[in-house]
């Protein structure tokens, strides 16, 4: 599988979250992480999938006005490439290339059938 681009932005909307983004069919497939990323393998995250964005959106940095979507400041957290190992409906795998994060992640979907859009993301065990 190829190489896509992966970004993580610091927003800091009507709450403080980070966006994970993963480049998959032309589009960025979204996630928003309320209390951020780990890179301890033992911490797992929330991770609530959001809309799809265009693939511009992925280093995007500024402010957005009151009024639009998703409205408040954005940073560039993080950047860089994943490599997809595993894209299941409910299961990705994915080893991020990024500056800050790198290293085999996981986004798992729990309780699908209640609540599709929450997923768990952490950091995979090295072995």
């Amino acid at each position: 599988m190829s190489e896509g681009t992966y970004s993580i932005q610091k927003h800091d909307a009507s709450t403080l979250h980070y966006d994970l983004r993963l480049e998959k069919g032309g589009v960025l497939k979204s996630w928003a992480i309320p209390k951020g990323p780990s890179t301890d393998p033992s911490e797992r995250r929330l991770a609530i999938q959001t809309q799809d964005h265009p693939l511009d959106y992925a280093f995007f940095e500024g402010r957005i006005e009151e009024g639009m979507y998703g409205a408040g400041e954005v940073e560039l957290w993080d950047k860089g490439t994943y490599e997809p190992i595993k894209w299941k409906e409910n299961k990705l795998i994915v080893r991020i290339k990024g500056e800050k994060l790198s290293g085999k992640y996981v986004l798992i979907r729990f309780q699908p059938d209640e609540n599709p859009k929450n997923w768990l993301f952490f950091r995979k065990k090295v072995k």
